[in-house]
């Protein structure tokens, strides 16, 4: 059976007067393809209408990726503050670099690179926190620079959830109607066993129901539920998980009234199309609910992080060390989280104004 690959789901375009949203684009880890991705999604003259962007990182080491990509005319402007507006054409990016000419070592894991890194994720957050920006999108990091550079973060959902005090963050990956939660993310597999617990499923489906609701205007969400095991446990053949724990905090969702069904066999949910009848689905483990949503929606899918006061999106790839400075990485999936970020920006802004 042939599966038709999800097409993205554009915003409305902006309102005639309406004001752009204002939009934190960090540049991710120098020596990957954050911010070869980043310039090619600015250089799509349909994005500018509905959007002001604001880069963060390093000003010289976009200049490196510019040079590389051939974007001689790049007109970069160096802010101390989020600006009102930026003249089409030109690049305002808020220097947190401490060295004035950061290294750019392509395809290399750095500490330099890891607290560039997040440094520039810091300084986003404080923007979407005093509300000089309406949004941010994170190009990659990679784990092992940030560690080195002296980040103790398991990655970008965990780090904004500790600043935002946010107890229940979920990586919600979407590419259109296609949207995949995860109960545990970036856990070692041999401990997601014991992570899987009752209240920890009930509280990301209150998450992810609230998010379909109040970011992506579905009244009325229905979600898949994943069970642990092959074949959802097989009526316990294969484990216990799915009737002693997943079932009952199923019994305790629909007592709160989400709609919900499982646990479901993961394996076949999506050759045989299950997807297209729910609004979500919540995998149990970070593969089981990844490997799929990329397989399917690798090169135009988005991360999207629900439960956050703040709105954050990222692309669905990592850093690609291998083609970094080569100028082949696609730039679909960082385009469609720059879009996305605008469209729950704008949602949430309409449900947060008072009708007149």
């Amino acid at each position: 059976m042939h599966i038709q690959r999800p097409t993205f789901q554009r915003p409305e375009p902006p309102a005639p007067n309406g004001a752009p949203t204002r939009l934190a684009i960090t540049l991710g880890d120098p020596n990957g393809i954050g911010p070869e991705v980043v310039l090619k999604s600015l250089h799509d003259p349909s994005l500018m209408p509905s959007m002001t962007p604001v880069l963060i990182g390093s000003a010289h080491v976009l200049r490196v990726h510019a040079d590389v990509l051939g974007f001689s005319d790049l007109d970069i402007h160096i802010v101390d503050e989020v600006p009102e507006e930026v003249p089409h054409g030109d690049v305002a990016v808020l220097d947190v670099a401490e060295d004035p000419e950061p290294p750019v070592m392509f395809g290399s894991i750095t500490a330099e690179g890891g607290r560039l890194a997040m440094r520039a994720v810091e300084r986003a957050v404080e923007a979407c926190q005093a509300g000089t920006v309406d949004a941010m999108v994170t190009a990659p990091i990679s784990k092992d620079a940030v560690r080195q550079g002296g980040y103790d973060v398991p990655g970008h959902t965990e780090f904004l959830a500790d600043k935002t005090n946010s107890p229940q963050p979920t990586m919600m990956m979407v590419a259109g109607g296609l949207r995949v939660g995860l109960v545990t993310s970036h856990t070692a597999l041999s401990e997601v066993p014991s992570a899987v617990t009752e209240e920890a499923i009930l509280e990301k489906l209150r998450v992810i129901d609230a998010s379909l609701r109040d970011d992506f205007a579905i009244e009325q969400p229905k979600i898949a539920v994943f069970g642990l095991n092959p074949h959802a446990g097989e009526a316990g053949a294969f484990g216990q998980e799915e009737e002693e724990v997943i079932a009952p905090a199923l019994r305790a969702a629909r007592q709160e009234g989400f709609r919900v069904e499982g646990p479901m066999a993961a394996d076949g949910f999506f050759g045989t199309q299950l997807d297209a009848d729910h609004d979500a689905a919540l995998a149990m483990y970070h593969d089981q609910g990844l490997v799929p949503f990329k397989a399917l929606a690798f090169d135009h899918g988005v991360n999207y992080t629900a439960g956050l006061p703040i709105v954050r999106t990222s692309p669905d790839h990592g850093t690609a060390y291998g083609i970094a400075g080569k100028g082949m990485a696609l730039p679909g999936s960082m385009r469609n989280a720059m879009e996305l970020a605008v469209a729950i920006a704008r949602h949430r802004h309409q449900q947060a104004t008072p009708a007149t």
